[in-house]
């Protein structure tokens, strides 16, 4: 399937332009998910419910042809294709985490229709961890809905070219664990409620002896 000719608003505008690029539906979900790093089509697949095999990979050839993403081979054992994003896809994390701080309020309670990942909590809760002023560290969370880690910062910046978060324990001992329910989970995405409150209220349980943890303990 080659390319689909680019749609464009023609208007000599950089919102404008930007929505040429990335305001097809789908195309910032993938950046989404990417920011985990290098993913295979079957991963994310997967982690994209509601989308088409086709639309999906039409999506992945477009953000490609705009420098968005790269697709390389793994070598052997290996042997699959994986996308990662580029620098240029890269830059758009700051993009998503304000469409989810915007966006916090339009959650309201989960639908029987909403399809739920745990590392979908990821952004709303490393804006929580850059608002509660937890410094920079690598972060696991332990909720009912799933583990994943992610990569505390305190400039939205994101941890260089490493991955922003990741599924499951993190990869090293984490410098905090947070272990939650899905109500607190959820409350925190919303924006209802501060982390360092729910830490003070017991809705949270942090341990750990690096610099996250003893911010939000201290707290």
């Amino acid at each position: 399937m080659s390319p689909r000719a680019r749609r464009s608003y023609d208007q000599y505008c950089s919102a404008a332009r930007t929505l040429d690029a990335v305001g097809d539906r789908w195309t910032l979900l993938i950046v989404r998910e990417l920011l985990a790093g290098p993913r295979r089509y079957t991963d994310l697949h997967a982690d994209l419910p509601g989308v088409s095999t086709d639309v999906l990979a039409s999506r992945l050839k477009d953000m490609e042809r705009d420098g968005l993403t790269t697709r390389r081979r793994l070598p052997p054992p290996g042997a699959a294709y994986v996308y990662e994003l580029t620098a240029r896809g890269r830059a758009l994390l700051p993009v998503l985490e304000a469409l989810g701080a915007w966006g916090a309020g339009e959650l309201g309670e989960r639908r029987p229709t909403d399809a739920v990942r745990a590392h979908w909590f990821a952004l709303p809760l490393l804006r929580a961890l850059r608002a509660a002023g937890a410094g920079e560290g690598l972060v696991e969370v332990r909720s009912d809905e799933g583990d994943f880690h992610l990569y505390a910062d305190t400039t939205g910046e994101g941890p260089g070219e490493g991955p922003v978060y990741g599924d499951g324990p993190a990869p090293a001992e984490p410098d905090a664990r947070l272990v939650l329910d899905a109500v607190t989970c959820a409350a925190l995405g919303r924006g209802e409620i501060a982390l360092r409150d729910a830490v003070r209220d017991g809705r949270v349980r942090v341990t750990g002896d690096g610099a996250p943890a003893k911010a939000l303990r201290e707290g």
